[in-house]
């Protein structure tokens, strides 16, 4: 344990890098907490017993000793990130069906698919995403023969056996254009087939399931049952403004309903009506030309005027395996210099961050807990060699509970592989 005695840390204290490290110090810091605020510099971060005791200017930061002491020299430290709506660990290689269970398009099953169930914690997806400073993650799989996808989950990335953090942690549907051509054609059958869902579900939530003539297996009933009763949160895929409206709507006539809005392509057009009905948003960062009917009002400046109005707007839907999650501080960043140019809307850069930080993590339920460096927060820390938003940087540690991860993943193998160029001989075999 951290014990408390006069601090007194300086630019010639050793070093100590052990590879398990729970309590340590670090110093002459810059410090993003993920809070939404502005970086400090000169800061100090305390973790003790995998917890962060103190982040802040090291004129707050009291009296502590310690026997692992990390003079940064100015380098950024901050929590890790915390990728909203992602596959990560689902898939190896997303080309070959038999190690892909992003979807189960034929299956019997839709609601009650658990997304825990398939993770693979030695996905080299997670590692490479580790590396790049993505400590926690909530994952789902993709809509298959009906338009809900399943029930979503919460992993860290560490490099151990246990990934799993929670299960069944929200539920997933699919509206608009792709829930449409899901239920037959047109959004009317999907609206059609949500309601008899919902309907359903109320009647297995209330004791009433009857099971002959529903259309529901008794699993998606009791999946869903969650979703009706508002135990458990409903994320809707949604795109067009319209389609937006029509989803707050349906708190109307299922009041326990705890929406989060997916997408959101034309989230600006609406936003007054999401901020009033206080439903989060995650949201694709950069979305800005219409790809679709949906998305014909799609902008840059979206999640920027969204938050302006008030929406809690987080950044995700990063799936894509090793291209995905440790893609997003260049998204964040890009938010963030959106709000240089003339006319357009981004964010502030303590906004930014927050966005694949701690937003997301309060979405997901652990707000305060994952996401933020603060007192009381689990200690998924990282050190990055320069502004984290900036395309340049990278991680050079990796903190999750505490505990200092391994960087390396097959990418930094290969590379190390075939780092010399000469030919003269075999290159050497993989280690495993």
């Amino acid at each position: 344990m951290i014990r408390a005695a006069l601090f007194a840390a300086t630019a010639a204290a050793a070093l100590a890098t052990p590879a398990a490290a729970q309590d340590f110090v670090m110093v002459n810091a810059t410090v993003a907490a993920g809070d939404g605020n502005a970086p400090i510099s000169d800061g100090v971060v305390v973790v003790d017993d995998g917890k962060v005791v103190y982040a802040g200017p090291r004129s707050g930061a009291g009296s502590f000793s310690t026997d692992t002491l990390y003079d940064l020299g100015g380098k950024w430290v901050t929590p890790g990130m915390f990728m909203a709506v992602t596959d990560l660990g689902l898939a190896d290689v997303e080309g070959v069906s038999d190690s892909n269970d992003t979807r189960a398009a034929r299956s019997r099953f839709s609601a009650a698919l658990d997304a825990s169930t398939a993770v693979n914690y030695a996905s080299q997806h997670v590692a490479v995403s580790r590396a790049g400073g993505v400590t926690r993650a909530s994952i789902v799989t993709s809509p298959g023969g009906a338009i809900f996808a399943g029930q979503g989950a919460v992993i860290d990335t560490g490099a151990d056996k246990d990934a799993v953090v929670a299960t069944r942690t929200f539920q997933m549907v699919t509206l608009g254009e792709a829930g449409a051509r899901i239920a037959g054609g047109s959004r009317v059958a999907a609206y059609a087939e949500l309601a008899n869902a919902m309907r359903e579900a109320g009647e297995f939530a209330a004791g009433r399931w009857r099971g002959e003539g529903n259309l529901l297996t008794r699993a998606d009933a009791e999946a869903l049952s969650a979703v009706v009763t508002g135990a458990q949160p409903l994320y809707v895929q949604v795109e067009r403004a319209a389609d937006i409206r029509a989803v707050l709507g349906l708190r109307k006539q299922y009041p326990r309903l705890r929406l989060v809005l997916v997408g959101v392509s034309e989230g600006w057009i609406v936003a007054r009506d999401i901020a009033e009905a206080g439903v989060p948003v995650i949201a694709d960062p950069l979305e800005n030309l219409p790809s679709s009917f949906e998305q014909l009002g799609a902008t840059h400046s979206n999640v920027g005027r969204m938050a302006a109005a008030g929406v809690k707007v987080a950044l995700g839907g990063l799936s894509g395996g090793i291209t995905g999650p440790r893609t997003a501080p260049q998204f964040a960043g890009n938010l963030v210099a959106l709000g240089r140019v003339p006319g357009a809307t981004g964010l502030s850069w303590g906004q930014a961050f927050a966005s694949i930080t701690s937003v997301p993590a309060d979405i997901s339920g652990y707000g305060g807990r994952y996401g933020v460096l603060k007192a009381g927060a689990v200690a998924d820390v990282v050190v990055w060699d320069g502004d984290p938003l900036e395309v340049s940087t990278a991680p050079v540690q990796v903190f999750i509970d505490g505990v200092e991860q391994p960087l390396d993943s097959h990418q930094t193998r290969l590379r190390d592989r075939y780092r010399d160029l000469d030919e003269s001989t075999l290159p050497k075999a993989y280690d495993w």
